[in-house]
């Protein structure tokens, strides 16, 4: 349980890059590029390992961002707004469509352990609209296996699961992605992965720099030396919204002890916890009308803001 205490919300400042792993510097080596990203990833390996208030709001943050790009790798229009339209205004129990089970896949990417079994990723694929056998499946979990147990580096093993499940299914780079970001906290020993790398998929770092602009995909040449150069820019992105919703959750719980409503601690809790909450919250200790008149007064104290932008079906979050 997440104590509602001001002083739990910003233990340490957030991380961020160093500044010469971000600087241009031209067409990097793959020492460079491999270099560069082990910079990033010791910057934001103390933060993943934590459980900042926060933490929560920030993992559904990223997960969203690597949902939204997934929308466009599968060849869909839904964005950020939308897919948060999807999950939130689904009823309980009800199919999200298409888009919200994606974004369901990347929620569930940020909350679970990195451990890949054939069950779970019979699960996954399934998820993902696409349809593998169980001993297909188990020669993948036996494959990252091999990868940790050969202790490559954790950019190199992201990369390598990535071009694996692409050479066994060219239609399954989104499933890669997200294998590639359960691999990549693996090989870090982090207690849960970061969504990071869907999220980067059409930078610059994987624009070819012969054919147009060609995207890179998973396993072709330059591959490796891009995931490393776009993990730097995907870490930097993290520790950004990192600080950024450090300093809101702040001021959330600073209000917190101005707030009368019964159910305040539960909203409270689920804005920390959740990329967005509903305006139409009701919970045992709050009816929809008290969850209105709480968002407006938490909206009026500047603690939260509307996601949404409507003037109904409103959603809230840090």
């Amino acid at each position: 349980m997440i104590r509602l205490d001001p002083a739990t919300a910003n233990p340490s400042a957030p991380p961020t890059v160093p500044g010469w792993a971000l600087a241009p510097g031209g067409a990097l080596s793959d020492g460079d590029a491999a270099f560069r990203a082990g910079a990033a990833l010791a910057s934001l390996d103390m933060l993943a390992r934590s459980q900042p208030t926060w933490d929560g709001a920030w993992r559904q943050r990223l997960a969203l961002k690597c949902a939204a790009a997934s929308m466009r790798l599968a060849g869909r229009a839904e964005d950020e707004a939308a897919l948060r339209d999807a999950w939130q205004l689904c009823p309980a129990g009800a199919d999200p469509g298409p888009a919200g089970t994606i974004f369901g896949a990347w929620r569930q990417l940020a909350v679970q352990p990195p451990v890949a079994t054939p069950e779970r990723l019979e699960r996954m694929v399934e998820q993902l609209g696409l349809h593998w056998d169980r001993a297909t499946l188990a020669d993948l979990c036996r494959h990252i296996e091999n990868l940790a147990a050969a202790l490559r580096p954790a950019p190199f093993a992201a990369a390598a699961i990535a071009a694996r499940v692409v050479a066994m299914r060219p239609d399954a780079e989104l499933f890669a992605w997200w294998l590639a970001d359960l691999v990549l906290a693996q090989s870090l020993r982090w207690p849960r992965p970061l969504p990071l790398l869907m999220g980067q998929v059409f930078g610059p770092a994987f624009r070819a720099e012969v054919g147009g602009g060609k995207r890179i995909r998973p396993g072709e040449e330059g591959f490796e030396r891009a995931v490393c150069v776009t993990l730097v820019q995907a870490v930097a992105d993290a520790c950004r919204l990192a600080s950024e919703l450090s300093r809101r959750a702040e001021k959330l719980l600073a209000v917190g002890p101005k707030l009368r409503a019964k159910g305040a601690g539960d909203v409270i809790f689920l804005l920390l916890n959740e990329d967005a909450v509903a305006g139409s919250l009701v919970t045992k200790n709050l009816s929809r009308f008290a969850a209105r008149r709480l968002f407006e007064r938490l909206q009026h104290l500047e603690a939260v803001r509307e996601l949404s932008g409507r003037p109904t079906f409103r959603l809230f979050g840090l």
